[in-house]
């Protein structure tokens, strides 16, 4: 089952912040602000087999901890203790609102034309290797073929519904983008940022004395060839050991402060551009540091953002026009929560 508005926010609650020696740009873009949700309900140690009844059809324990992992896979973290009550909570109540979905477009019984449908099944077939393997992943997830045509009809509906009523309601002029920008221009104020390269050779956390004697070695070797006039690109393409950005010559893109480990951090946001640094250590290893190049904190003008704006307007329109279409349904719908 594929649940194609599930975790809208939850993401951002999730993930945080991770500063690591790779971080990328983050290209300009106003990010909406939320008010802290009101404390959630608590949800019990032990789940029941059901959790919800949505007219009768239920959410299941199963399904509930098949979404969870989803969740944290793409997040890429566990559910912290103290947000579990409240990202439990916002994964059911978004379960409930795919149940409603995927129910209204049933019962609007919306036409799908049978090339339309063999064609999506043979797209979501062809992302498997062989007809055996794709056969293997159904039986993994207990879904027959029968049922595998019957979810992908409800995909194909479900989508054709949202088109009706949400994509074709979304709408965003200049004048939408005129009025959030001055309205908000603090979200328009891009600090200070430094484009670097770096090599990096890793040390393991648990490495011994020798071990990280050992890397340490090597890497003022390579900064001696640099030094001596060695090409920085093709030594990071062969020597560095961040796998993000050495097939590029080590090239990180854009970063500002708060953005980069401390160490790190401090040595690139002082070198001036051209310049290598010597070794600089950090819980990752040993790193040589390249700036390219240095920019002074500015104000960006909206055209500047124009892009970008543009879709963040769109996308909150979608999310809020979904979440009211949602609602529209629970209101006539009936809902039971069982936890």
């Amino acid at each position: 089952m594929k649940h194609g508005i599930v975790f809208v926010g939850l993401l951002a609650l999730l993930s945080g912040c991770s500063k690591t020696a790779s971080t990328k740009e983050a290209a300009p873009a106003a990010e909406q602000k939320t008010e802290a949700p009101a404390e959630a309900k608590p949800v019990p140690d032990q789940l029941p087999d059901v959790l919800a009844r949505i007219n009768g059809e239920t959410v299941t324990k199963a399904e509930f901890e098949q979404a969870l992992a989803q969740l944290e896979q793409r997040a890429g973290r566990s559910v912290p203790a103290e947000q579990r009550n409240q990202v439990y909570r916002d994964v059911l109540d978004q379960l409930i609102g795919f149940k409603l979905l995927s129910q209204e477009a049933t019962a609007r019984k919306i036409d799908v034309p049978a090339t339309e449908l063999e064609e999506r099944m043979n797209a979501v077939k062809g992302h498997f290797g062989t007809p055996a393997e794709f056969e293997k992943a159904l039986a993994a997830q207990n879904v027959t073929l029968d049922k595998f045509k019957e979810q992908t009809l409800g995909e194909i509906r479900m989508g054709k519904m949202m088109e009706v009523e949400v994509e074709k309601k979304v709408s965003v002029g200049p004048t939408d983008l005129d009025d959030f920008y001055k309205k908000n221009p603090d979200q328009f104020k891009q600090p200070e940022r430094v484009r670097a390269s770096h090599i990096l050779l890793q040390v393991a956390a648990e490495a011994d004395a020798k071990k990280k004697a050992d890397v340490k070695a090597k890497a003022e070797g390579i900064l001696k060839k640099i030094k001596a006039g060695g090409d920085f690109a093709e030594l990071a393409k062969k020597n560095s050991e961040d796998p993000g950005n050495a097939p590029a010559g080590g090239d990180l893109g854009y970063f500002t402060k708060g953005q980069m480990v401390g160490a790190f951090e401090r040595v690139a946001f002082e070198l001036k551009p051209g310049a290598v640094s010597d070794l600089v250590e950090t819980p990752f290893g040993f790193h040589i540091i390249k700036v390219v190049d240095k920019q002074d904190g500015k104000m960006l003008t909206l055209d500047e953002v124009r892009p970008q704006l543009e879709q963040f307007l769109k996308q909150r329109q979608r999310e809020e026009k979904t979440l009211a279409f949602v609602k529209s349904l629970k209101t006539k719908g009936k809902v039971e929560i069982l936890i």
